[in-house]
C-alpha cells in the first residue's frame, strides 16, 4: 500500500490539520466485511484505491490484502472501470459481495467520474449480452461431459504407468498428454465459478503439479489486461523470444535466431511453471495466504505419485514434451495480434482486437486444445464452462458485426495461427532494436499505488497531496 508523507492532508473525507481530527481507513476480511480503523501512523497516511464497478465508486484499499486472487494485479485499476473484469472472474456470491464494500467519498467519486473514461456503447451491448446468457443458462456445467474428459485423462495416466517400463517411449508420450490435458481442465476449473469446479480447484496442482495460487495471481492480470506491453506476463517471453523489437538495452543475441530455436524454449513452458508453481506456493503459504498448505499438499502428492509410478526416463521427458504441446496451443492466439503500449479501457473491444481464434481440422486437435482454440470466447467469459464455447461463436461474431468491432470476430485454421505466429519471430528477429520500446517486464508483479503510477493514486490525496 502506498504511503503519503503528510503533516496536512485531506483523507476520506476527513481533514486532518495539527493533529485535531483523525482520519481513517478501512480494514476488510475475505467475506468484505470492513471496519474503520486509523489511517495515519506517526509519519505517514494509507491512501485510497478506488475502482468504479457498475457505475458506483468503491474504495478497495482495505479490501486489497483480503483479496483471494491476490492484491498485485487489482491495482492496475484504481481510478478506473473494473466492471468487466468483476463480472467475468467472480461468482454470483462474490459479485454480491462486493456491494458490501465501503464506496468512495462522494468527492473522490465525483474527481473520479470527472477523470475516467466514460463506458462506450460496446460495454454497454456486452453487459446486456452477459446478462442474457446468465439467464439462459449458458454458464452451467454438463456434468456427464466432465466426466468423460476426466475419463480420457484418466486412461492415459492408467496407460502410462501400464507402459511405463515395457514401452517406455509410449508411456512419456501418454503421460505428456495427461499433463497438457490435466493442465487444461484445471486451467477451466480455476475459472470456474460452479460448485463442480469449486471441488475440482485442486485438479491442476495433483493432476499436473500446477499451483491454482500462481496461476490465478499470473493468469488473472493477463485476462485482465491483455496483452498491454510491461503487464501481461504472457507475452514477456524474452530474452528467449521476442514479440516485438525490444530497446537496445534489453535486447538478446537470442533473438536473431528466435525463429529457428522457438521449440527449445517452449519445450521449457512445463517445467518452468513448476518452478514458479512451486516458489508462489512457499511464498503463499509464508504469507498465510487462504488454502495455501491444502495447495501444497495437492503438489505433494503429484509428485509422490510421479517419482512412485513412472521412472525418471519417462516423467522428465514428458514435462518437455507437454511443455511443447502446451505452448504451441497457448502462444499463437495473442502474440500475433494487436500489442498494446498504453492501459485499454475498453476491455470488450481489446480483447476481440488482441484474440484470434485457431479452428480445427480434426477430432483430435480439437480434444488436445482444451478449448483454446475458443480463445476469444474464453477471455470474454472465462467462468463459463469450455463446452459451450463452438455454440457461442456465431454469437460473438454477430456482436462484432453490430457494435463495428475493429477486425471483427478473427479466426485462422489451426496450422495457419501457428504459421503467423512463427512468421512473428521471424520478422522481429530481422528487425533492428528501436530506442524505448517498451520493456516486456514492465513494473511486473508491483501494483500501480506501490509505483505511484495509478491515475487516481490516494484518492484526493493523490491529486495534488504533498509526498
Amino acid at each position: 500500500m502506498s504511503l503519503l508523507r503528510m503533516s496536512a492532508a485531506t483523507l476520506d473525507g476527513v481533514t486532518t490539520v495539527n493533529g485535531e481530527k483523525s482520519p481513517t481507513a478501512w480494514e476488510c476480511d475475505e467475506d468484505a466485511k470492513c471496519v474503520e480503523v486509523p489511517a495515519c501512523d506517526e509519519e505517514a497516511c494509507r491512501t485510497t484505491l478506488d475502482v468504479r464497478i457498475h457505475g458506483t465508486w468503491y474504495d478497495l484499499s482495505g479490501w486489497r490484502k483480503a483479496h483471494p486472487a491476490g492484491s498485485h494485479w487489482i491495482d492496475w485499476y484504481d481510478g478506473r472501470d473494473a466492471t468487466e473484469v468483476m463480472d467475468a472472474f467472480h461468482s454470483a456470491k462474490a459479485l454480491e459481495m462486493y456491494k458490501r464494500l465501503p464506496k468512495s467519498t462522494p468527492e473522490t467519486a465525483q474527481l473520479l467520474e470527472s477523470t475516467a473514461e466514460p463506458d462506450t456503447s460496446t460495454q454497454i451491448a456486452f453487459r446486456k449480452l452477459r446478462t442474457k446468457l446468465e439467464e439462459d443458462g449458458w454458464f452451467e456445467r454438463d456434468i456427464g461431459r466432465e466426466v468423460t474428459l476426466l475419463s480420457i485423462w484418466g486412461g492415459l495416466v492408467v496407460g502410462s504407468f501400464a507402459t511405463a517400463s515395457s514401452l517406455p517411449a509410449l508411456s512419456t508420450v501418454l503421460i505428456a498428454l495427461a499433463m497438457t490435458n490435466a493442465g487444461w481442465l484445471g486451467h477451466d476449473y480455476v475459472h470456474g465459478v460452479d460448485k463442480f469446479s469449486d471441488r475440482m480447484r485442486y485438479f491442476a496442482a495433483y493432476a499436473a503439479g500446477l499451483g491454482v495460487t500462481w496461476w490465478s495471481d499470473k493468469h488473472n492480470k493477463h485476462h485482465a489486461l491483455t496483452n498491454e506491453q510491461g503487464v501481461d506476463e504472457d507475452i514477456a517471453t524474452d530474452p528467449f523470444l521476442y514479440t516485438w523489437a525490444p530497446d537496445p538495452k534489453y535486447d538478446s543475441p537470442l533473438r536473431k535466431i528466435q525463429h529457428l530455436i522457438f521449440f527449445v524454449p517452449f519445450s521449457a513452458l512445463f517445467a518452468l511453471w513448476r518452478v514458479d508453481t512451486v516458489k508462489v506456493i512457499i511464498e503463499a503459504i509464508e504469507n498465510k495466504r487462504p488454502q495455501a498448505k491444502n495447495e501444497m499438499y495437492c503438489i505433494l502428492a503429484h509428485y509422490f505419485t510421479l517419482l512412485t509410478f513412472l521412472p525418471f526416463k519417462v516423467w522428465v521427458p514428458a514435462v518437455f514434451l507437454s511443455g511443447l504441446m502446451s505452448a504451441l496451443i497457448v502462444t499463437p492466439t495473442h502474440q500475433s495480434e494487436r500489442l498494446f503500449e498504453d492501459y485499454q479501457p475498453d476491455w470488450v473491444t481489446a480483447q476481440f482486437e488482441s484474440t484470434r481464434n485457431a479452428k480445427m481440422t480434426n477430432p483430435f486437435s480439437e480434444w488436445l486444445w482444451g478449448g483454446m482454440q475458443y480463445q476469444l470466447e474464453h477471455h470474454l467469459f472465462p467462468s463459463m464452462p469450455r463446452g459451450n464455447y463452438p455454440k457461442l461463436k456465431p454469437i460473438l461474431a454477430k456482436f462484432a458485426k453490430d457494435n463495428n468491432i475493429p477486425g471483427g470476430y478473427r479466426e485462422s485454421g489451426e496450422f495457419e495461427i501457428l504459421k503467423m505466429n512463427w512468421d512473428l519471430y521471424r520478422t522481429v528477429a530481422k528487425a533492428d532494436p528501436v530506442e524505448g520500446a517498451p520493456y516486456s517486464r514492465g513494473h511486473g508483479q508491483l501494483g500501480a499505488i506501490d509505483l505511484g503510477l495509478s491515475p487516481a493514486r490516494g484518492g484526493l490525496a493523490g491529486f495534488g497531496g504533498s509526498e
